[in-house]
């Protein structure tokens, strides 16, 4: 899918391209190009005279394939953005070149993009363009703002990561945590946690692409203090994902210990069902022998009745030992 962003009276207009004479009538300042296909690489090619690179979404991490400069000017960014759901997190890594001298466009500059699937942080730019006038001046504005958007969308995921936490530490906190209970805390608290993980390092990410912009000196004065204020955020944001950790720690340490305590009760139960049968068994192996006993012979057929009521009477009073010293609670 080839779309084309257009400036006009201060808004960003967006237009779907399927043919190159469609392509010719616009003079776009960004041009997004979603799982493209051949053709359409053909028609950016032949238009703007750019050749995609056929590595531009290869999982490089090295700083020196991320970020670089072409000898003709064009600055080329791969920048990893988040996706979330109610049950899937990933990152979707896109590639971004600047051409910020087009000379056949007579324009400041067209910023282009490259992924594989849509982008939450790219709907919510072009949702903010269209509304808020002025909002997007140059190419510049445009990455400038989809790394802002980038991470305020990570901003609103910490917070629903601290709800979700919330919620679980409520279920932990009340005390009475079953095997299933602590199941299900357990699978939360994971999720949390990769969540909070995927955001850690997308914020890192973008500081270092913000940084190669900074550096690059490609930014106005304005553009830079924007990209410094976003750097601040993204410190900000670290805080709270190493607190989030924390708590998350927390949360994994007390499930497990409620998990531990529920074990010690059932070793508790064998433990003082093993030791009170241990008198029983100890009469049963006495008068079991093959010997002649006294007062077996002594007693007849009351023998036996005798011997059982011995035996349950010294399983009782364990029992009632125990009990009586809160062990069996």
């Amino acid at each position: 899918m080839l779309n084309i962003f257009t400036l006009a009276n201060g808004r960003l207009f967006q237009e779907e391209i399927e043919s190159l004479e469609e392509l010719s009538q616009f003079q776009p300042i960004w041009v997004d190009l979603e799982s493209p296909t051949v053709e359409e690489k053909r028609w950016v090619a032949q238009y703007f005279g750019l050749s995609i690179p056929e590595d531009a979404m290869d999982e490089d991490i090295e700083e020196s394939a991320r970020f670089y400069e072409e000898d003709n000017g064009d600055l080329h960014i791969r920048s990893d953005f988040l996706l979330t759901d109610d049950e899937v997190s990933h990152t979707v890594r896109v590639a971004f070149i600047l051409n910020q001298h087009n000379d056949q466009l007579k324009s400041r500059g067209v910023l282009f993009s490259i992924h594989e699937e849509d982008v939450p942080v790219f709907r919510l730019l072009r949702m903010r363009a269209r509304r808020m006038p002025g909002l997007i001046e140059d190419a510049k504005d445009v990455l400038l703002k989809l790394f802002d958007a980038d991470a305020e969308y990570s901003a609103d995921t910490l917070e629903g990561i601290h709800d979700a936490l919330e919620e679980t530490s409520k279920q932990v906190l009340a005390g009475d945590v079953t095997d299933e209970v602590a199941g299900v805390v357990l699978g939360n608290i994971a999720r949390q946690e990769d969540m909070n993980g995927r955001i850690r390092r997308n914020v890192m990410d973008t500081r270092r692409a913000l940084s190669f912009m900074m550096r690059s000196k490609m930014l106005g004065a304005e553009q830079y203090e924007e990209a410094r204020q976003i750097l601040r955020d993204i410190d900000s944001l670290d805080s709270h994902t190493a607190f989030l950790f924390d708590k998350i720690n927390f949360l994994m340490d007390a499930t497990v210990g409620f998990i531990n305590i529920n074990q010690n009760k059932i070793i508790k139960i064998f433990s003082v069902a093993s030791v009170a049968l241990l008198p029983p068994t100890l009469i049963a192996s006495i008068y079991g022998m093959n010997v002649q006993i006294p007062e077996v012979q002594a007693l007849g057929s009351a023998a036996y009745p005798y011997v059982m009521a011995l035996m349950i009477a010294s399983a009782l009073v364990p029992m009632w030992y125990f009990r009586k010293r809160g062990w069996l609670k």
